[in-house]
């Protein structure tokens, strides 16, 4: 699991005199990387046979170490030009043996790389283990230790501007391309499928409804009132904690954009394999750089629902989404420091985030306020608002708001259920993600289908002349956040081999956080969508 990363010297490896660390990016520390000189020299087109790093006695504490590490499957990896290498640092041998009492654990003490060259330029490194040159951990007593090394050199025809495709392979391999595009072709049936049948039958009822409200004012009186239309006075009745909705389609605005951006960035091969940190250095900026558009939002919107606090609502949309982010993260630094692995971030990248959130997050927050406030815009509503609220009335269980949101979140999690696999394989595993394209697709089908699915809620709301679908449809937009959060729990069980406090919070902490910012982007798509779809209907009808 990625997350539980340590130092290499952290094991008794052979260490030189001093240890010198490599200068890293705010991207590359915060995704736990912490790079060190290593102990093997590897010269362009020098070969080494055997080379003895060091040799080393150790003691009965650094065989147990050693042991530990090797039971729980760890591996090193190196960076050499830039080109990533893995190891196991051993094995445990299980042949023939039931009992775990009976295992044989042993450590690799020599490396083989093999380098491939082109010219000039290094192509491709890889790293094997010597299996027949290994050390027994199996018991507690001190052991001596030759660390060794080889360097063979090959050259190859691979021009240097394609060394990175092999590790864009992993995941564009031909069957996992197959299901990747049999994911697509299975959301977008069930995206035509569903558009196809809500736009049926929503032109169908709503085609009838304006025959039928469209008729002259005696034989409209003489029929019982019923349906959508009649709730005309009160659908536009400005819904309860207005500040809290207003933040919250705030920051769902601010999470859209910064998502759309770094598709694009995506798009544009920016983050391609082993560009170390590129995506946690736009994650950061990109959110720093859109907080004005929350502020924008936030202000505009909560003003025009007639609010008057509108400092305390800027406020509210800062801390909303930032606030659960800020806290879950202190608590999970404070687990990675007790266990003193390197996702711990150091008190200098922790100075740097305050400041960019300082200088550069609440200082937009505040200008996007501030150009909300004056840009004065009104609230659209094409009907008049009745002064006093109507009674809803009593509605069946199945039209509440859990079962609904239980509905509305289903359709737009059985679109990309099939391609989340691969993104927590990627994040939470070591696979690699590379096919962008296939993402943003999958993306668009879960905005259309959350759009069609919010329309369609609302509208058989309104038809129970139930008038509050403020909350409502932005609950239901929202709630494919609960689901993907549900499928942690199924892929934490069934799916990765996670144990332990540190992996177990680190996956549901992050997870959560990341299943709360759905939550808000996908509310906000809903209720944009519900809110266009509710204003044309009743433009199209003549109230009195």
């Amino acid at each position: 699991m990625k997350f539980e990363t340590y130092r290499y010297f952290d094991l008794p490896f052979c260490s030189p005199g001093h240890v010198t660390d490599k200068k890293e990016g705010l991207g590359e520390l915060l995704n736990g990387d912490r790079l060190v000189s290593a102990p093997y020299k590897l010269d362009f087109l020098s070969e080494k046979d055997s080379e003895v790093v060091c040799k080393k006695r150790l003691s009965k504490e650094e065989v147990a170490k050693f042991r530990e590490a090797v039971s729980k499957d760890y591996y090193f990896l190196m960076y050499y030009d830039d080109l990533p290498i893995w190891g196991f640092i051993g094995k445990v041998d299980r042949e023939g043996k039931t009992d775990p009492n009976e295992y044989k654990y042993v450590l690799y003490k020599h490396i083989q790389f093999e380098i491939m060259y082109n010219k000039d330029r290094v192509i491709e490194i890889s790293a094997r283990m010597d299996p027949s040159s290994v050390v027994d951990l199996t018991e507690d007593k001190e052991v001596d230790v030759e660390f060794m090394y080889t360097a063979k050199w090959k050259e190859t025809e691979i021009p240097y501007e394609k060394r990175m495709d092999k590790y864009s392979q992993t995941s564009s391999l031909p069957h996992h391309l197959e299901i990747h595009w049999f994911s697509i072709i299975n959301s977008c049936v069930t995206v035509l499928l569903l558009t196809g049948f809500l736009a049926t039958i929503l032109m169908r009822v709503l085609k009838n409804d304006f025959m039928k409200y469209g008729h002259d004012e005696e034989s409209a009186e003489d029929q019982e009132e019923t349906g959508w239309k009649y709730i005309h006075g009160d659908v536009f009745r400005y819904p309860k904690y207005k500040s809290l909705f207003a933040a919250a389609l705030g920051s769902g605005t601010q999470l859209f954009t910064l998502t759309i951006f770094i598709f694009l960035l995506a798009l544009v091969g920016v983050f391609y394999p082993y560009n170390r940190g590129a995506l946690f250095t736009s994650l950061v900026v990109i959110y720093a750089l859109t907080s004005g558009i929350a502020g924008y939002t936030s202000t505009s919107f909560y003003l025009q629902l007639e609010g008057s606090n509108w400092v305390r609502n800027l406020l509210l949309t800062g801390c909303l989404f930032c606030g659960p982010l800020f806290l879950t993260f202190c608590f999970l630094n404070t687990v990675a420091i007790a266990y003193n692995a390197t996702a711990a971030l150091p008190f200098g990248t922790i100075l740097v985030i305050v400041l960019i959130w300082t200088l550069v997050t609440a200082p937009l927050l505040v200008l996007g306020g501030i150009a909300g406030k004056n840009s004065k815009t009104e609230f659209q509503a094409p009907v008049r608002t009745t002064k006093y609220p109507r009674e809803i009335p009593p509605l069946p269980w199945y039209r509440g708001t859990l079962p609904q949101m239980a509905m509305a979140g289903f359709l737009p999690f059985s679109a990309i259920y099939i391609e989340l696999y691969y993104i927590f394989a990627s994040v939470w595993g070591h696979r690699i993600y590379t096919i962008y394209s296939v993402l943003s697709i999958v993306f668009v089908i879960l905005l259309i289908v959350t759009t069609f699915i919010t329309i369609a809620l609302t509208y058989f709301q309104l038809a129970a002349e139930d008038h509050q679908w403020w909350w409502r449809s932005f609950l239901c937009g929202g709630s494919t956040g609960l689901f993907i959060y549900g499928y942690c729990l199924y892929y934490y069980h069934a799916r990765s081999d996670m144990s332990g406090f540190m992996q177990t919070s680190f996956f549901f902490g992050y997870m959560a956080c990341i299943c709360y910012g759905f939550f808000l982007m996908l509310g906000t798509v809903g209720y944009r969508a519900a809110l266009l779809f509710v204003r044309h209907i009743y433009k199209s009808i003549k109230s009195e």
